[in-house]
């Protein structure tokens, strides 16, 4: 088996970066584990030490790497550049993968071999979150899509999540890296999956690499994540990648703002434990986000 260096960039998230890596630390393919590198991205918490309590008792390498507060993009960056292994598989501090996520994505990659392999891996709510009917809509359509991907195997540049994906590290090397124009974790993913795929990319999804969101989001957190994400659009757009797909145009905008007051009774039903239709939430998050 090719080994495999785990990235993870991390910021004021100790708490769940732990569970991470003890998951990571209960592999079953834990053997083709090269390396876990942690890019703590200026965290002001007990990030440092918690990480360093755990090198010392890994049987894994367990490398902290800290860098001044730049942002995700230039983190993973930092993780590119110091991975030992042939492969990098890109995750992130509140993601607690399955007991076989690097077996299966070690698996795809004998299974489709060629350095242009990259191999995405299924994302769900974590168990012991108490997740919302809205959530779940959020989960599979609107955070990362994965209701698209449904019996689908091949897929685009899109779908370039960095939350669990993997690829080698020398396709990286020669084909680019991310761009540290963005500081926040928004569109830099998708950024880098157009460059990629321009150089001949081969992008595959493998639900069964999967993992479990460890974080609760509220509408009005979706909403704050996806203004957050409207300041990184507005990088996305300048790049190649943002010619190719087009934004919000003016006329979508001005009817957002004129649904927003005769719908803004049903905001406090967005949390409720009663699952509405899926449109009901979808029409929501996009005229309030």
């Amino acid at each position: 088996m090719k080994p495999i260096s785990v990235v993870i960039p991390t910021y004021n998230r100790c708490d769940t970066l732990k569970k991470a890596l003890v998951a990571y630390l209960d592999q079953t393919a834990l053997q083709s584990i090269a390396e876990i590198l942690v890019v703590d991205d200026g965290s002001t918490d007990s990030t440092g030490g918690v990480v360093e309590l755990m090198a010392r008792e890994s049987v894994v390498p367990i490398r902290y790497l800290l860098q001044e507060n730049k942002g995700p993009a230039a983190a993973r960056n930092v993780g590119i550049r110091e991975a030992a292994g042939e492969l990098i598989l890109f995750t992130d501090d509140d993601i607690i993968p399955q007991r076989d996520l690097v077996a299966q994505h070690l698996e795809w990659h004998r299974n489709f071999p060629g350095e242009e392999t990259a191999v995405l891996g299924y994302v769900t709510w974590a168990p012991e979150i108490s997740s919302t009917p809205f959530m779940k809509w959020y989960g599979l359509e609107a955070l990362f899509s994965y209701a698209e991907l449904a019996g689908r195997s091949k897929i685009d540049y899109r779908y370039f999540y960095t939350c669990n994906i993997s690829l080698g590290k020398y396709f990286l090397h020669r084909n680019g890296i991310f761009d540290e124009d963005f500081k926040v974790a928004a569109w830099e993913d998708i950024e880098l999956g157009f460059r990629l795929d321009r150089a001949g990319m081969r992008l595959l999804y493998n639900p069964n690499a999967m993992a479990y969101h460890h974080q609760h989001i509220s509408f009005e957190d979706a909403c704050r994540r996806a203004r957050k994400s409207a300041v990184a659009a507005e990088v996305f757009k300048r790049k190649e990648a943002g010619q190719r797909l087009r934004t919000t145009s003016s006329l979508k905008r001005y009817v957002k703002k004129q649904l927003a007051l005769p719908l803004s009774p049903l905001k406090s039903f967005m949390d409720s434990a009663l699952p509405l239709p899926w449109i009901i939430y979808r029409m929501m998050f996009r005229i309030y986000r």
